[in-house]
């Protein structure tokens, strides 16, 4: 698992609403049993509710989806499904992101 990269979310309970999870973990700790991830939900049903320094927008395929990041989680590795996209290149933002839920700078 690559920090950045945005997985299908295989718990049947949650999937529905948030169908990724983006891994925000650095690749040092991919020893650990969990993985620190933020939802990843379409835009669409979510506009009144995004922050855009806070919830940075995904594209997955031809969807735009937002990563919740004020939503971190501790999650077991075992429910990240496989890698659907990368996030990579919106590093910035999601550090930026988690800078100011943890710093609140």
């Amino acid at each position: 698992m690559a920090q950045f990269d945005i997985h299908s979310n295989t718990d049947p309970r949650t999937r529905e609403e948030t169908p990724y999870l983006v891994d925000l973990q650095a690749e040092v700790l991919s020893e650990l049993a969990t993985r620190v991830v933020a939802p990843v939900r379409p835009r669409a049903a979510h506009r009144q509710s995004v922050i855009s320094r806070l919830h940075p927008v995904i594209p997955v395929g031809d969807v735009e989806h937002v990563a919740f990041v004020s939503e971190l989680a501790a999650v077991p590795a075992s429910i990240l499904g496989p890698a659907v996209a990368s996030a990579r290149h919106l590093r910035t933002d999601l550090l930026d992101a988690t800078d100011l839920v943890l710093t609140g700078f």
